[in-house]
This record gives structure tokens, sequence and C-alpha cells, in this order.
């Protein structure tokens, strides 16, 4: 059996002939579309396939296939990258505007225990009568900026003054 050096090298010789220069073109024009591969690629898949060669024996995919698939790769990375930062942006902002709130909240609360121990204290002289006694913690709150009235804390405010 003939033993080949490492690298061995075969040319492939065009006459002027018709099928020949036919051939030739239907090869350059085959390499155009496709700029990652070699005329010794294409030759050797040729052959692969010419000498009917099963697929499980047959080289993987070439270097150049390999970088063009990781740089798809690099890519989608880039802007799940992008998608998660906005994505927890945006949950941030909602996550601020309901802290917000929910002290906005616990200040209207805190305005309405007030009030409500102020008419308790105003409405019932007798000492007899069970007082609602409010706990409230020493807990800074900042003043709020003067608001319109809430109309649920309007409307408790009326029961509050019929109890």
């Amino acid at each position: 059996m003939f033993q080949w050096s490492k690298k061995v090298v075969k040319s492939v010789t065009f006459n002027p002939e018709i099928a020949d220069e036919s051939l030739l073109a239907q090869v350059e024009s085959h390499l155009e579309t496709q700029p990652d591969k070699t005329f010794s690629d294409l030759c050797k898949e040729s052959l692969w396939q010419a000498l009917c060669v099963p697929g499980s024996v047959r080289p993987s995919l070439n270097t150049a296939a390999i970088s063009s698939i990781e740089q798809q790769i690099g890519e989608l990375q880039r802007q799940l990258a992008g998608l998660e930062e906005r994505f927890f942006a945006k949950e941030s902002n909602r996550l601020e505007v309901m802290e917000s709130q929910l002290l906005q909240l616990t200040q209207q609360v805190a305005q309405l225990a007030i009030m409500l121990n102020e008419r308790s204290l105003i409405h019932s002289p007798n000492p007899s009568a069970p007082a609602l006694e409010v706990v409230n913690n020493p807990v800074y709150i900042p003043a709020p900026p003067p608001q319109e009235v809430d109309p649920v804390i309007s409307r408790l405010s009326q029961f509050l003054d019929d109890f």
C-alpha cells in the first residue's frame, strides 16, 4: 500500500475542452456562493460522495463553519444579556413605584389613626368608656407633600364620624 507524507498536495488539471471548461465554471460559481469553502474542500467533498464513504467516517465541519456558529452564539448571548438588563431595569423601576405607594399608604393609615384617636378623645370625656389605644412606634415618616384628599380616606372618615 502507498504511504503518503503528512501533507499531500494533488493537482487537478482542466483541459481546454468544453466539458472541462464547463466544470471549471461551475466550480468557480459554487465557490463564489460559499466563500468559506476552498477548492480543496470542494474536491474532498466530491471524492467522499463519489467513493460512497459513510457519513460517520467523514471529517466534521471545517473551522470556518465553526467560527461562524461561534459568532452567532456570541451575538445571541449579547442579545440575551441586553434583554435581561432591560427586564431587570423595568422590574426595579416597578418595585420602586410599589415601595413609594406602600409608604404613602402607610402614612395615610397613620394619619387616620391619629384622627381617630383625636376624635375619640374629643367625643368621649367619660373615663369609664373603653378607649381605643393607638401605639405609635417612633418611626420617622417624612411629611408628605400637600395632596388632594383621597376618596377612600374621605369615605372612611365619614364612617369614623358616625362611629
